[in-house]
């Protein structure tokens, strides 16, 4: 296969990062990379905060940050509001996919606050009763009561991700009607994390159109 220069100019130029700025999540979700790869092998999980001065260089370049962490969620980073007003005050965009719901629900008007602007995801799988059936140590419904605080206060309406597995995927209607009603968007998402096609989880349609409803 020729390598192309022009793909490698357009990737160093590119004005958009994901980015993992922490190594904390208290879930303990059973295909993510956190737990496959180090908590159940009794592992801790490597990493460490990112700076304010590194995050700052990350400014300087970029317009657009993704807080999306792959072993993490990025709440948990112990200054996370002040990244978030770093973001607004130089006017660059975000948007933050967050699911542990372990802060209290004081912090969050502050977070919402800081920027207005961030685009916020929340991963909420199935009905709020059911998504710690994936999600182990979510609080659903405290997750699925901060979706609604959230709409109070950001300028985007946010998105309630909705991963499909075998348990929740008889439960997508009702669960979009819940987004209705309380005016958020609704996503639906499908995982390519099977074991096997024997696995557990994976739904009877491992792939239903993705949707932004």
């Amino acid at each position: 296969m020729q390598h192309n220069l022009n793909d490698d100019l357009a990737f160093l130029n590119r004005k958009n990062v994901n980015l993992d700025i922490t190594h904390r999540c208290p879930l303990e979700c059973e295909r993510c990379q956190r737990f496959t790869s180090f908590t159940s092998r009794g592992l801790k999980v490597p990493g460490k905060d990112i700076s304010i001065e590194n995050f700052q260089k990350v400014l300087n370049h970029f317009y657009h940050i993704n807080f999306c962490g792959q072993v993490s969620d990025p709440v948990h980073h112990p200054k996370f509001i002040q990244l978030l007003s770093m973001v607004n005050e130089q006017k660059r965009s975000s948007s933050v996919h967050h699911a542990s719901a372990a802060k209290p629900i004081k912090w969050y008007p502050k977070a919402f606050d800081a920027n207005p602007n961030t685009r916020w995801w929340l991963g909420i799988d199935g009905l709020p009763k059911d998504s710690h059936k994936y999600r182990t140590n979510q609080d659903g419904e405290k997750l699925f009561e901060i979706l609604k605080t959230a709409r109070k206060y950001l300028v985007q309406k946010p998105i309630w991700q909705y991963i499909i597995f075998s348990y929740n995927e008889n439960d997508i209607e009702e669960a979009h009607q819940m987004a209705i009603d309380i005016d958020v968007d609704f996503m639906i998402l499908n995982s390519s994390r099977w074991i096997s096609k024997d696995d557990p989880l994976r739904p009877s349609n491992p792939n239903y159109s993705l949707s932004l409803l």
